[in-house]
């Protein structure tokens, strides 16, 4: 039975996702969360989730990096995109940085299911609309390169470099991981070597490269 974990702040959506999931697979189960630490602490406490259906724009999420956390910290869990944004050349990047497939918030349910069905399945999902689009917009050899460095950290690695990038110190980073300050030290001199920075701004610099900016508030904006 495949275990779901839809992952957006708008009630309404996950109520449309748990539908159109309900009626990809059978005997599905889905779980929910409202932000990317809820995202992050259920598959921390679960090992039965097979997929995640991720807002790219949902509170603690800052465009990619919530897609980078979890393929570094749990590589076997599909993430699936969800974003207003339709931008071919963001759907790209998602895709280079390991997405499995992404929806457009402006898909019907026929292709909500179909999406995760497919991933399901172990295959890469996009709107039918924007495939052309996406099949011509070439990666940026930037962001190959990123999203490569990126997925050499390990787990606790990639932990390490987000709470650098938040601007915490050695030791609260080893007091929120639970581990020596001194080995925190050993991870970012690690970090700094994969990343090819020099020190922790570069570093967070780097880890902020994945920000994307949110249509819809810049709309509002």
């Amino acid at each position: 039975m495949p275990t779901l974990l839809i992952a957006d702040d708008h009630p309404l959506f996950r109520a449309a996702l748990r539908g159109a999931a309900a009626e990809a697979a059978a005997d599905v189960a889905t779980c929910e969360a409202e932000s990317l630490d809820g995202v992050l602490a259920l598959l921390e406490s679960r090992n039965d989730i097979d997929l995640v259906l991720l807002d790219l724009h949902m509170p603690g999420n800052h465009g990619l990096a919530g897609l980078a956390a979890i393929r570094a910290q749990h590589p076997a869990v599909a993430v699936v995109l969800v974003s207003a944004n339709e931008d071919p050349h963001t759907v790209r990047r998602a895709l280079d940085h390991g997405a499995a497939g992404y929806i457009p918030k402006s898909a019907g349910l026929d292709d909500m299911r179909e999406a995760i069905r497919t991933v399901l399945a172990c295959e890469q999902w996009l709107p039918p609309a924007l495939r052309g689009a996406v099949t011509r917009a070439q990666s940026s050899p930037a962001d190959a390169d990123l999203a490569a460095r990126l997925a050499s950290l390990t787990p606790q690695q990639f932990r390490v470099l987000t709470l650098v990038a938040e601007g915490l110190l050695n030791k609260q980073i080893a007091d929120r991981l639970d581990i020596q300050e001194r080995t925190v030290k050993a991870h970012l001199s690690v970090i700094f070597e994969k990343l090819g920075a020099r020190n922790r701004t570069q570093a967070s610099v780097i880890l902020r490269e994945l920000e994307i900016g949110d249509p819809s508030r810049q709309a509002a904006d």
